[in-house]
């Protein structure tokens, strides 16, 4: 899919992490690989800490308190409010939505509509997507898009190809009507390759049960039961490298431009060795393309563009507009980017929470 979207932006931007943060030093144990071994990935991947956030946290309590922080500090009043846009992997249930506990939660009137919509890495570009065609048809009004997963819930502890990656977090856009220029958008599926990223049990295919609890050596010294997460790390690297280049150097060509026409990159956060090659392959500056997030915080699935920008690039999207490349790549398997002008923000900040 290719197209275009005119006369959209985002006004505001809201990170969210909680507290917890669990350091990879201290998780060497966990895993059933000598020690020295498992800390050349520190090295490599850019493994540092992550953020965990409580057992009994679910992505509404992120999206509950931050919008209720956005509308009590004068980020947006209720009644500008047209739609809520959640996408997350991590559903408090299969019914009610997330979206339909914040309506309540944030007392919200009934003709906001409440929309969920289930993607993982390329949940940012979807989201806004989605909200752009809301927009389309809502007058005046805005779109809250949330973007958020607690996928440390689902990931084996005794897995290192997994745990140390994964990062909690949630992230709230304002995204409005107005701006000046085009917005380019390019996504890309293959289903074929979906189980390159899967959780096999908890769904109606294979509903959780002890079976599926039962922790295995996957044959690789990795610990995990069907009820975990499961990546196929090197078909998923592979599948970046090849797929993701030509995704970009095709539309800039489309589109009349060269690297040196943007001012950041904003991509997806697999971690620091693969967007490092990723951005070798394609000639990004590392200057113009943060790649820390992992270190800092996990990989936070659908969250991971805007958390990049805001505890990166706060200042700037304070106060100039930039011209951004925003790109993403995993679970589907779904790969896309989108151009657009990003800047003066009217507010962005990250906020700690006790989640």
């Amino acid at each position: 899919m290719i197209t275009r979207f005119k006369s959209k932006r985002i006004t505001s931007m809201l990170g969210m992490l909680p507290q917890m943060i669990g350091y990879f030093d201290d998780e060497v144990d966990n895993y059933s690989f000598p020690p020295k071994q498992t800390m050349r990935l520190k090295r490599i991947m850019g493994y540092d800490q992550h953020r965990l956030s409580k057992d009994s946290t679910t992505v509404s309590d992120f999206a509950v308190h931050g919008l209720l922080y956005m509308l009590e500090n004068g980020w947006i009043e209720r009644k500008e409010i047209g739609a809520v846009v959640t996408v997350s992997l991590c559903p408090d249930y299969f019914v009610p939505h997330i979206s339909n506990i914040v309506h309540d939660k944030c007392n919200f009137d009934s003709d906001v509509i409440c929309m969920d919509i289930a993607q993982g890495c390329c949940g940012y570009l979807v989201g806004l997507m989605q909200s752009f065609m809301l927009l389309e048809h809502m007058q005046d009004k805005k779109v809250v898009l949330i973007n958020g997963d607690v996928l440390s819930h689902k990931v084996s502890k005794k897995d290192r190809n997994d745990f140390p990656l994964i990062g909690d977090a949630c992230a709230i856009s304002i995204i409005e009507s107005g701006g000046d220029g085009d917005i380019y958008y390019e996504m890309h599926i293959d289903g074929k390759r979906r189980d390159a990223l899967k959780i096999p049990a908890g769904g109606f295919r294979m509903p959780c049960s002890p079976d599926t609890s039962v922790m295995t050596d996957q044959g690789d010294g990795n610990y995990r039961s069907l009820d975990n997460i499961c990546m196929d790390g090197s078909s998923v690297f592979n599948f970046v490298q090849v797929e993701v280049p030509l995704m970009l150097e095709r539309a800039m060509i489309k589109e009349g431009k060269t690297v040196d026409d943007f001012d950041l990159f904003l991509f997806h956060q697999p971690n620091r060795f693969m967007l490092k090659k990723l951005a070798e392959k394609v000639g990004l500056p590392e200057e113009k393309t943060p790649m820390n997030l992992v270190e800092r915080y996990g990989n936070p699935s659908g969250a991971s563009i805007p958390l990049v920008a805001i505890s990166n690039c706060r200042e700037s999207l304070l106060e100039t507009d930039n011209s951004c490349c925003l790109s993403a790549f995993g679970s589907g398997l779904a790969w896309g980017t989108m151009f657009m002008n990003i800047g003066r923000l009217d507010h962005c900040e990250l906020l700690e929470l006790d989640l």
